[in-house]
């Protein structure tokens, strides 16, 4: 556990640049193992479990408010945060609260148009969760989120460890979600990407979160949907590796 409170492993050279990775909602940080295996050695590599993720399920994911503020211990000046989905919008708020320590963000298919009727969707989630502990649906689940053979057992343990709890108010936050204030003035570099294959209102959100910054980069990616990090996961590193 680091100071944050949050189980946190790191990666590569400790003096070397900061590089925060931030996983989508109902995984953890293990789904950074693809991109691991290319990035640059000089890198020093942060990954943290989210509250409620994997080995730190036992503290359930309370908000995104609460979130920032365990996951701003971890930065320092010329980092760059990597976010991933539920991820990705935290490392748009950590661009927006801390241009001082963030140098440069890429923002990787968040949501940003909320969800109408959200309590319909989290009352269809509540109802479907407990299915989660069998493993023919987790299966399923992982297919869909496009989790490789060499990964579906950490996908299966992260699962049946996942409360209810923690999965409505993870998802309640993703589907509200909205450009914060601050996002406009970050001054710092950011690329926002969405998959070629993935739903309209992701993709119309990617584009959103780049028309409100100025000087933002902005594409989709090619024969991906949700899923980027997993199913390009070289062509993501190379593209941090500069």
């Amino acid at each position: 556990m680091g100071d944050s409170g949050l189980r946190v492993r790191t990666f590569g050279d400790p003096s070397g640049e900061p590089l925060l990775l931030l996983h989508g909602g109902g995984v953890a940080g293990w789904m950074w193992n693809p991109l691991l295996e290319h990035l640059d050695p000089r890198f020093h590599v942060i990954v943290p479990d989210l509250p409620g993720h994997d080995v730190d399920s036992d503290e359930h994911y309370r908000s995104h408010v609460a979130t920032i503020e365990a996951l701003a211990p971890l930065l320092a000046p010329g980092t760059t945060v990597v976010g991933f989905s539920l991820g990705a919008q935290l490392a748009v708020l950590l661009a927006a609260q801390h241009p001082d320590l963030v140098a440069r963000v890429v923002v990787i298919s968040a949501q940003t148009i909320p969800t109408r009727a959200p309590g319909a969707t989290l009352a269809m989630l509540r109802a479907a969760a407990p299915l989660a502990r069998y493993e023919w649906f987790a299966r399923l689940q992982a297919k869909e989120l496009f989790v490789p053979d060499t990964l579906i057992d950490e996908y299966l343990r992260t699962s049946r460890r996942i409360s209810v709890e923690t999965l409505t108010h993870a998802v309640g936050e993703n589907i509200r979600f909205t450009i914060p204030e601050g996002w406009a003035q970050f001054p710092g570099m950011a690329v926002i990407l969405a998959g070629s294959r993935e739903k309209a209102v992701m993709r119309a959100s990617a584009w959103r979160l780049h028309e409100a910054l100025p000087g933002s980069e902005f594409a989709l990616v090619a024969d991906c949907g949700h899923g980027i990090p997993l199913q390009k996961p070289e062509g993501l590193a190379q593209m941090l590796n500069g």
